[in-house]
């Protein structure tokens, strides 16, 4: 009988804003679909739980870095 292979499950899953609207506002540099920094959405999945705690707690604020006009096209 042969042993079952020590297979690594999936990765956990990790919390993330992106709702896969990604159009970069020129103005403030954020994602006008999660509010996030281009530097954040490409290192997200290396932040640690608490780094992407503390971006996700900022992201309502940063909506109104945005001009409402180019938000009303989403």
């Amino acid at each position: 009988m042969t042993e079952p292979q020590n297979r690594p499950g999936p990765p956990p899953a990790i919390k993330t804003p992106c709702i896969k609207v990604c159009v970069v506002d020129g103005a403030s540099g954020l994602c006008m679909g999660c509010y996030r920094k281009l530097t954040e959405v490409a290192g997200w999945a290396r932040f640690t739980d608490d780094e992407r705690d503390r971006i996700l707690a900022e992201l309502p604020a940063r909506r109104a870095l945005i001009s409402p006009d180019k938000l009303a096209m989403f």
